[in-house]
C-alpha cells in the first residue's frame, strides 16, 4: 500500500472513532458498538444491493436505470431471484440513502428504522439465506432508553448516526476498493471497541496480525483448502484471515464456525458480509460447540484456527455422555470441568481432515499440568498429532496480558518430533499493547517452514525425549534462553553472599543484645 493510501487509511481510522465516540454521547462505548457497526452494515448492503441491480438492469439496456429512484411497487419485479443471488433484499424507500435524506423530517425515524430491519430480515424468510440474515439486527435496538429518554432524543441521536455513517468516505463508488474500506472500517472499529472493553473484548476479537500468522501456518505448501473452520469464531476474524492469504475463491467451500454468545455470533455474520463473502459461502452457528456442535455432518476440514476462551468451565464429567462423545473418547478422559482449554482442542483434532492443519491459541497451563490435561496430551504425543509449539509475546491480546501459545495440530506429519519455536521476544510496543510485525510473523513462519534447529529459537524435539520429559510440552523445556547480560563470576558472587550472611549474623546478635538490654531495663 502507497504512503497516500496509508494516510488515508489513517485519517478514516480517526474519522471514524472520532464519530463514534462523539455520537455515544453519555452510552457506554461497549453498548453503542452494535449501533455504529449495524449502521454501517445498513449502508453497505444498501449499496452492495443498489450496485449489483444497477449493473444488471444497464448490461440489459438500461442505461439509465437508478433503483434507489424506483417506487416500491416497480422495485417488486426483481425481489425473487434478487434474493436468491444476494440473499436478501430492500426496497427503495428503505434504501439506507433514502431513509438517510428524510431522517431529519421524521418523528416516527426509530419505528421506521425498526420496520426496515424487521423488512430485510423478513425478505430472507422461506428462502437458502432465512438463517444467514436470521436476527442480525436484533441487538440494534432503535427504541432503547440508551439512546434518550424520549422518542425524540432518540430520533435525533439515530438521525445524527445515519449523518455521520452516510458522511463516510468509504471510496465512492461501489467497487473492490469500496468493498475493503467497508471491511477495514469494521474491522478498525472492532479492534478499537475490544482494546477498550477489558476481558470481553478479547473474547469477540483476535488481533489481525495474530490471525494472519495462524491462518498462514495452517496453508504451508497450499494454494487452496476446501474450506476453514473455527469452533469459537467470536467477530469472525480469524475466519477472514484466509480471504486475504489465500483469497476468498480458494478457499472452495466456504468459511465455517460457532459462536455462544449471540450478539458476537450477529458480529461474525455481519463482517462476513462486510468483507463481501456472501450468504452461501459461511456457514456459522449459533450455540455451545463443546456439548453441541453444529457440524456434525460435514466433511473435515483442511485448516481449522482458534482463540477459544481460556480455562473456562463446561460440563466435563459431570455429564456422563460426554467420555463416550467421539471427540472426547478417544483421550479416554476429560478435560478438567475448570479447564475446558483441552476440550477444545480435542473437538478440533476431531473435525481435522487427514491432510489438514490445525492453529489454536492455548493458555501456556495446558503445555504442562499433570491430572487428565496431561493424559491428554499423552493421547495427543503418543498418536503424533503434535507438529510445534510456538511460544507468542505476552500482552498481545485484548483483556490479558499473559502470553499464551501456538498448538500446531497435524494428522499426517513426516516425522515423529515436535517443534518448539520461541518467539517471546518477537514484538514492537507501539502502545498499549505488544504487537507482531510483518517481520516477526515471517520468522516464526519461516522456522516453522524449516523445522530446524537454531540456537536460542527453534528445537526439534523427538518423540523419545518428551515422553522421558512426563510429555511436557512447555517451550522452555527444550529452547534454552539466550543470555544477554554480563558474564557473572560465580566464584565472587559466592564469596558475596558469604560475606553478606556474615554481616547479617553480626547485625542479628547486635539486635538480640539491644532488645535483652531493653527488657533488663524494664
Amino acid at each position: 500500500m502507497s504512503n497516500t493510501k496509508e494516510s488515508q487509511r489513517a485519517e478514516l481510522h480517526k474519522t471514524i472513532w472520532r464519530i463514534a465516540n462523539q455520537l455515544r454521547g453519555s452510552v457506554d462505548g461497549w453498548d453503542f458498538k452494535t449501533y455504529v457497526l449495524g449502521m454501517l452494515f445498513y449502508r453497505f448492503i444498501s449499496e452492495n444491493l443498489t450496485a449489483y441491480l444497477d449493473a444488471e438492469e444497464r448490461k440489459a439496456g438500461e442505461t439509465d436505470f437508478d433503483y434507489a429512484s424506483l417506487s416500491d411497487d416497480r422495485a417488486e419485479f426483481g425481489r425473487k431471484e434478487t434474493v436468491a443471488e444476494k440473499g436478501f433484499y430492500i426496497l427503495p424507500t428503505e434504501l439506507f440513502v433514502n431513509v438517510r435524506e428524510s431522517a431529519a423530517g421524521d418523528e416516527n425515524l426509530n419505528e421506521t428504522l425498526a420496520r426496515v430491519f424487521a423488512n430485510i430480515e423478513g425478505s430472507a424468510i422461506g428462502t437458502a439465506s432465512e438463517d444467514d440474515l436470521k436476527g442480525l439486527f436484533e441487538d440494534l435496538d432503535v427504541n432503547s432508553g440508551k439512546l434518550g429518554p424520549t422518542v425524540a432524543k432518540r430520533n435525533e441521536r439515530l438521525t445524527n448516526l445515519l449523518e455521520a455513517i452516510g458522511d463516510l468516505n468509504l471510496g465512492g463508488e461501489f467497487t473492490e476498493n469500496t468493498i475493503d474500506a467497508f471491511g477495514d472500517a469494521y474491522e478498525y472499529l472492532m479492534t478499537m471497541y475490544a482494546s477498550s472493553a477489558g476481558k470481553s473484548g478479547g473474547e469477540f476479537f483476535t488481533p489481525q496480525e495474530v490471525s494472519e500468522l495462524l491462518a498462514r501456518i495452517t496453508v504451508v505448501g497450499k494454494t487452496a483448502v476446501n474450506k476453514v473452520y473455527d469452533p469459537a469464531c467470536g467477530s469472525g476474524s480469524l475466519l477472514l484471515q484466509f480471504a486475504k492469504v489465500l483469497g476468498k475463491d480458494n478457499v472452495r467451500q466456504g468459511f465455517y464456525g460457532q459462536e455462544i454468545n449471540l450478539t458476537t455470533y450477529n458480529l461474525a455474520r455481519i463482517n462476513m458480509f462486510l468483507h463481501d463473502v456472501n450468504y452461501e459461502q459461511f456457514d456459522l452457528a449459533h450455540g455451545d460447540t463443546l456439548i453441541d456442535p453444529a457440524h456434525w455432518d460435514d466433511e473435515p476440514f483442511e485448516a481449522i484456527v482458534s482463540n477459544p476462551p481460556y480455562s473456562i468451565n463446561w460440563e466435563g464429567d459431570s455429564n456422563s455422555l460426554l467420555i463416550n462423545d467421539p471427540r472426547y473418547a478417544p483421550a479416554g478422559v476429560l478435560a478438567p470441568k475448570s479447564k475446558a482449554d483441552l476440550a477444545f482442542t480435542m473437538h478440533m483434532l476431531h473435525w481435522l481432515a487427514v491432510n489438514g492443519t490445525a492453529a489454536i491459541v492455548e493458555f501456556p497451563g495446558v503445555l504442562y499440568r499433570g491430572g487428565a490435561e496431561k493424559k491428554i496430551r499423552q493421547y495427543l504425543i503418543d498418536n503424533n498429532y503434535v507438529d510445534a509449539v510456538i511460544q507468542l509475546p505476552p500482552d498481545l491480546f485484548f483483556g490479558t496480558g499473559i502470553a499464551t501459545c501456538v498448538l500446531v495440530l497435524k494428522k499426517s506429519k513426516t516425522d515423529n518430533a515436535v517443534l518448539f519455536i520461541d518467539a517471546s521476544a518477537e514484538f514492537v510496543h507501539p502502545g498499549n499493547k505488544n504487537k507482531l510485525t510483518a517481520a516477526n510473523q515471517q520468522r516464526i513462519l519461516d522456522a516453522f517452514t524449516a523445522r530446524e534447529d537454531v540456537n536460542h529459537f527453534t528445537k526439534l524435539v523427538p518423540f523419545e525425549d518428551i515422553k522421558a520429559n512426563d510429555y511436557n510440552l512447555a517451550v522452555t523445556s527444550y529452547v534454552e534462553a539466550e543470555h544477554t547480560g554480563e558474564i557473572v563470576d560465580i566464584d565472587a558472587l559466592n564469596a558475596e553472599i558469604a560475606s553478606i550472611v556474615e554481616r547479617q549474623g553480626g547485625l542479628r546478635t547486635q539486635i538480640d543484645a539491644i532488645v535483652a538490654e531493653l527488657k533488663s531495663a524494664s
